[in-house]
């Protein structure tokens, strides 16, 4: 096979994408098809698949036609005897009932590892998004999926489907199955804000942040009292409780917004929460530059890492990273990568097609691009180069 490359966005390092090698890997999936009639390897197939949304195509139908149209390409790279590429109900079948997606999914991440390093960044985010193009008509439930994500590295370590968004909840510590969250911190929205997910995070080594809303309303009224002034009394006045503060101030897309996060020790192990050690108020202010309106949005959590391990500053980055996989996965798989534009019937095609947006946004960070359309329109280029 011809190789093809695709440079990273700093080359001093030797950074590059090199896809003989993924091919190979791609090659040792099970492969449940029958061997007569089977005129790709498995392997070859997500191969071209890849390079086709690297190059810009999302849909099933463009990227098959994609293929099509590159077929002398192909063969030739390949040493294929025959011109004939994949159809589109080859490539919906394939992606449907032949991939192993749990084998697909492992191989990702093992092979970004292997080529990229890294995945040892200590935050690590749960949040769950659903597939739009999967909802039928008339209904308001498609395929909803939770992933584990590390928000500094732009990789999905593991997804899991679920029936619904509620369902989440029994989700999460299946998704944590198979990761190692030993000296990891797991931040999650009010949904995870669960005991026994707290108990099961601390039980494996890890550590938590968790939002806090009126799921757990006593709970969120009792981390609320940390903040509140003192009751004060004639000729007494207690001293303010210790705290440490921290603030970020950014302008972007027409607000200026300003962070402000106040971190508290439980000290006297005030709230009855398993592990919890510190508590913690998150203030937003936003000014829309345009119109010079303001808003003010107050977030609280609790946290069982002790102030040895986070201090405001850090909590403050770790929690603007959390909120931080919308824009670094859901906005680019949704948008950049037109995943909810595109209809999918097929639950089974929909996790194996997302699993695959998955492995283009990590590699892209990986290969340093920060931006995923612009990448895509350079790997374009690129890509018809070396198979022309």
């Amino acid at each position: 096979m011809q190789h093809i490359i695709l440079e990273a966005h700093h080359t001093k390092d030797g950074l590059v994408f090199n896809v003989t090698d993924l091919e190979a890997r791609l090659n040792q999936l099970t492969d449940s098809r029958d061997r007569r009639g089977k005129i790709y390897p498995l392997g070859t197939i997500l191969t071209m698949i890849i390079l086709a949304k690297l190059a810009g195509e999302d849909k099933p139908s463009g990227i098959a036609q994609w293929i099509r149209l590159r077929c002398d390409a192909f063969v030739r790279i390949f040493c294929r005897k025959h011109k004939r590429m994949p159809c589109l109900n080859t490539i919906r079948t394939v992606l449907q009932d032949v991939v192993p997606l749990d084998e697909l999914e492992t191989l990702f991440r093992r092979y970004l590892h292997d080529a990229y390093g890294g995945q040892e960044s200590r935050l690590i985010t749960i949040d769950g998004k659903t597939m739009r193009g999967t909802i039928p008509k008339g209904s308001r439930q498609g395929v909803h999926l939770l992933a584990a994500y590390l928000p500094e590295e732009g990789v999905v370590l593991k997804q899991v489907a679920v029936a619904t968004k509620e369902n989440e909840i029994n989700a999460a510590p299946q998704l944590l199955e198979g990761i190692n969250i030993k000296n990891k911190v797991i931040c999650a929205d009010a949904m995870q804000t669960q005991r026994k997910l707290s108990v099961d995070v601390l039980s494996r080594g890890g550590d938590y942040i968790w939002f806090l809303k009126d799921n757990q309303p006593t709970l969120l009224e009792d981390v609320k009292q940390f903040f509140k002034p003192a009751r004060m009394s004639a000729g007494w006045h207690p001293p303010e409780l210790p705290r440490t503060v921290a603030k970020t101030t950014e302008i972007g897309h027409g607000r200026l917004e300003k962070r402000t996060l106040t971190l508290m020790v439980d000290e006297e192990q005030f709230l009855d929460w398993p592990g919890v050690h510190q508590v913690f108020q998150l203030e937003r202010e936003t000014t829309h530059l345009r119109t010079g309106r303001e808003t003010t949005e107050l977030a609280y959590g609790i946290t069982s890492c002790t102030p040895e391990i986070t201090s405001a500053k850090q909590m403050l980055q770790w929690t603007r990273q959390y909120w931080g996989i919308e824009n670094g996965l859901h906005y680019r798989r949704d948008v950049t990568l037109r995943e909810d534009a595109t209809r999918i019937s097929q639950p089974a095609l929909a996790k194996t097609m997302s699993a695959i947006n998955n492995f283009v946004v990590g590699l892209t960070q990986k290969m340093g691009y920060s931006n995923l359309a612009a990448a895509r329109r350079l790997f374009d280029a690129k890509i018809a180069a070396q198979l022309s």
